[in-house]
């Protein structure tokens, strides 16, 4: 290396530049709809959590995934497929075994972080713009240490996800006997992409196939360590999918239990 005051005679010094970046173009634009979107689906999510009513479509048996299951004493009858374990205190969410399992595998998601390191934390915002911050320590402390935990958090996920598919299956048997309606489509839609979003984590993918050295011997691994690779370069829009969808979901439900539409019904 040459430093400054030893550089070769007829050396030109390093140009002097004012701004902090030379992109021309709208580099944080991306950055700014992630903070939009993320806002907005957190704000949505939160109120929806804390409002204690219009969960449970009891003629249908529709459970939206934000209080599947429900454990408090509060859980309107039929809603609670578990048993009542938490006092009906407001501040306790009715799903409280699981949301916050499903808020810490998202927040350790390694597509997550670096889309709330760059448009939250604007560590860093884009390619070639600068830090936001004076120093940079990675995630060697805390709280960002938790990060390394991602990986058992996966198995809550999984957990969560078959108990959502129970309560999608569970919506085809209404009081009535077998039913299908459009509200069973959006709760297996909703679990079809969460299952999508799920197994396609870096996780998932070492889980499978992370440490075989030979994939001739393990050909079934393969198979499915190739399907789950293939999931996981969408991992992104899975993502961002899952959050409509989501929403969707206990918006769709939200407004059956409150009775400002009524649910398409096909069969009973």
């Amino acid at each position: 290396m040459t430093s400054t005051a030893t550089r070769p005679r007829g050396a030109r010094a390093r140009a002097a530049i004012a701004a902090k970046t030379l992109r021309t173009d709208r580099w944080w634009f991306a950055p700014l709809i992630t903070v939009v979107g993320l806002s907005a689906w957190i704000i949505y999510a939160t109120v929806r959590v804390f409002m204690h009513k219009w969960y449970w479509v009891g003629e249908f048996h529709y459970l939206t995934p934000f209080y599947s299951p429900c454990v408090t004493d509060r859980c309107v009858e039929g809603s609670a497929h578990v048993g009542t374990y938490l006092p009906g205190w407001w501040i306790i969410p009715d799903a409280a075994f699981t949301l916050p399992f499903l808020l810490l595998f998202r927040l350790t998601c390694y597509y997550y972080r670096k889309a709330y390191y760059r448009s939250f934390w604007l560590s860093p915002p884009a390619c070639a713009v600068p830090d936001g911050h004076q120093a940079y320590g990675g995630e060697t402390r805390f709280p960002l240490l938790g990060q390394n935990l991602h990986r058992y958090f996966f198995y809550a996920a999984a957990i969560i996800s078959i108990i959502n598919t129970y309560d999608a299956v569970y919506a085809f048997h209404s009081p009535k006997g077998f039913g299908f309606g459009l509200g069973n489509l959006v709760l297996i839609g909703n679990v079809v992409m969460l299952w999508a979003y799920t197994i396609s984590c870096h996780s998932c993918r070492h889980i499978i196939g992370g440490r075989l050295k030979h994939f001739s011997k393990h050909p079934v691994r393969y198979k499915a360590w190739t399907f789950v690779s293939w999931l996981n370069v969408r991992h992104m829009q899975l993502a961002w999918i899952t959050l409509g969808t989501l929403a969707l979901t206990d918006f769709y439900v939200m407004a059956v239990a409150a009775g400002w539409f009524n649910d398409l019904r096909f069969i009973n």
